[in-house]
């Protein structure tokens, strides 16, 4: 019962935090603002979490679970190599959920001086690349992609999200969203030898 409502407790503080953090944003974010919106002392916070950087890594990776979880649905899909690249293509496109890029784009700054939130961001992108290598892969075995090299492939495609999503999310109206979005899909076909109406 008390293990129940604490798990509960927790994840209230931490969706707390999220919100805090999207408007604040992670720098600007004290644990006493997350304290007063959720209605606690900062004495509970620091009950459920140590330092307020580890407060700040876990509410990162509880804002991006949802992304998460999508990605695995994805990862496991029977869906054939194309289909799943056409797939993580559109969730990770830059111009798809701009307050979950300001997040991220957020985090990374951030992470240059939060250990914690560094080695989470870290961990994230990891698996994301390596799930877009894994679907190159099997679509260079079944015959449906072409490269050389999945892994650089995989780095290359994620440098051009992220770095597109900086320029669209932190210098508005520099480029469309419809023009990031035709980018990506143009150079990751590129990376498979596949035709753009493919993807």
């Amino acid at each position: 019962m008390t293990r129940g409502f604490s798990r509960l407790r927790r994840e209230d503080l931490l969706k707390t935090a999220c919100e805090v953090i999207a408007t604040q944003g992670f720098g600007n974010t004290r644990t006493v603002d997350i304290a007063r919106a959720a209605g606690v002392s900062q004495a509970l916070l620091f009950y459920h979490f140590e330092t307020k950087e580890q407060l700040i890594a876990e509410a990162f990776a509880f804002a991006a679970r949802q992304h998460l979880d999508a990605i695995g649905k994805i990862e496991r899909s029977p869906q054939t190599p194309v289909e799943r690249l056409r797939a993580l293509i559109r969730l990770c496109s830059p111009g798809s959920s701009p307050a979950g890029w300001r997040i991220w784009i957020d985090a990374w700054s951030e992470s240059m001086r939060n250990p914690e939130l560094e080695a989470t961001t870290r961990r994230m992108d990891v698996h994301g690349r390596n799930v877009l290598k894994d679907i190159i892969t099997s679509g260079v075995a079944c015959g449906e992609f072409a490269c050389v090299d999945p892994e650089a492939s995989s780095w290359r495609i994620f440098a051009l999200i992220d770095g597109l999503a900086v320029q669209l999310h932190v210098h508005h109206k520099i480029i469309s969203r419809r023009k990031v979005t035709l980018l990506v899909r143009t150079a990751a076909a590129m990376e498979v030898g596949l035709t753009l109406d493919l993807l």
